[in-house]
């Protein structure tokens, strides 16, 4: 058994008399350093760096680094000043308590960061010798910044398509009709409207009650939600003051939301029916997925969660709202579906900004499926729904071109890196129960 194998099969290493694994450890140097010029070339194809011009990366603190086979590169829990690339060569990555990850330069991988959190989420050995690019941490602060820039004018975040779809007249025509601001965007329904409204002015339960009872649906769904197993009651709850009493007003208005939601995944057309009911079971389970990972956190509400998971997709809805526009212009579902994760992301802004949701959840759709994305020091909701959706594709194939969960800075802020491969197994489970028990609430 060579010194590579003893280290992850958690056997002693005899050139280490004091045994164990990682906590034994230390990193090796580098046989080589570069601190030449970063050729712009060699950057186009790694994220997020391809989104800097040439101007910002020629002036990113960079160096390039050169280890041999077997070399332990960074080691889990340890601090990161750096963001670390694998540029040429292969390399293992080893969470706690999980199975090894491979990853191969020049892979779909190896176009991602290895790490990009606070702490190293993982310890990295050398398989073969390989070539590291060292980017300053500082990276994740400017690549916060141009995200924000972009939230700013949310009107105009600019959209570009992969060339097969942007030939298309019908995604050119959805496209325009976004820069000109003439997209069918959903609104809120009467009651959900009225009660975020009046919420702004510090109203009590008895207002609020008066405004919900506008809506006898949403109550009866209020009062359904109050006695389920996600909240709980000691005593059965009989009428909407009780229900609200027991929600609080902060999450009755989440779900009061969450639920006049529904409303907005309609279609006339059937085979877009089929996408929107197919959005609206997927925003579910990533709804519950937030919310149980809110749970573990003990920090965030986990109500805050629930309608944050919920309304990650939004940007979809005017995307198939315009499609049935033109019922015989439309492309296939499949086409739709390939544009989407290029639209989500400034639709849904778009979406929320009109409907006048706070800055934090307008950010929602931005960030949802931006990996690398560093919200601060604390993990917040935005960190939330970036890991509901990594877990939400667990098991599929587009899980094989997303990052490994211990390389993306969500994770680094979990307590004690407490996202094993086991506590995932648990929120998936949890969140698998969950749908199940809600999706009767809100169906």
């Amino acid at each position: 058994m060579n010194w590579l194998t003893n280290i992850f099969s958690g056997k002693k290493d005899h050139s280490s008399p004091d045994g164990g694994v990682i906590n034994y450890l230390r990193c090796t140097p580098p046989i080589a350093e570069d601190l030449g010029e970063l050729q712009y070339e060699k950057i186009q194809h790694l994220v997020p760096l391809r989104s800097l011009d040439k101007q910002e990366a020629a002036f990113l603190p960079h160096k390039i680094l050169t280890y041999a086979a077997q070399s332990v590169i960074f080691i889990r829990q340890q601090p990161a000043q750096y963001v670390y690339y694998l540029l040429s060569g292969e390399l293992i990555l080893q969470p706690e308590g999980g199975h090894n990850y491979e990853i191969t330069a020049n892979s779909t991988r190896a176009h991602l960061p290895i790490n990009s959190g606070k702490f190293f989420g993982a310890t990295a050995v050398a398989k073969t010798a390989i070539k590291i690019l060292l980017i300053d941490a500082d990276l994740t602060k400017l690549w916060t910044i141009k995200s924000a820039e972009a939230l700013s004018c949310v009107e105009l975040i600019d959209i570009a398509l992969p060339e097969q779809l942007n030939n298309s007249r019908f995604f050119q025509s959805f496209i325009d009709a976004y820069r000109e601001n003439k997209l069918m965007l959903p609104s809120l329904p009467d009651v959900a409207f009225k009660l975020k409204t009046a919420m702004e002015y510090d109203i009590g339960i008895q207002e609020a009650v008066e405004i919900l009872q506008i809506d006898s649906a949403i109550v009866a769904k209020l009062i359904q939600i109050a006695n389920s197993p996600l909240y709980a009651p000691i005593t059965p709850i009989l009428n909407c003051q009780d229900a609200v009493t027991r929600l609080g007003l902060t999450s009755t208005r989440n779900l009061v939301m969450g639920l006049s939601l529904k409303q907005l995944f309609q279609c006339k057309d059937k085979k877009l029916m089929g996408a929107m009911h197919n959005l609206w079971h997927r925003s579910l389970y990533i709804s519950c997925l937030s919310f149980v990972l809110a749970e573990e956190t003990g920090t965030i509400n986990p109500d805050d969660a629930l309608l944050a998971g919920l309304i990650s997709d939004i940007g979809v809805i005017p995307l198939l709202h315009f499609a049935g526009q033109y019922p015989d212009e439309y492309p296939e579902i499949v086409q739709l579906e390939e544009a989407i994760p290029y639209l989500r992301a400034p639709v849904g802004a778009l979406v929320l900004h009109t409907l006048g949701f706070p800055e934090e959840l307008v950010c929602i759709p931005l960030h949802s499926e931006d990996w690398h994305y560093e919200s601060g020091d604390n993990i917040n909701l935005i960190d939330i729904v970036i890991l509901a959706k990594l877990h939400s594709y667990f098991g599929s194939q587009q899980a094989n071109h997303l990052p490994y969960i211990n390389t993306i800075p969500a994770y680094s802020k979990l307590a004690n890196g407490k996202l094993t491969p086991d506590f995932s197994l648990h929120v998936l489970h949890r969140a698998n129960k969950r749908v199940k028990a809600i999706m009767t609430i809100f169906a």
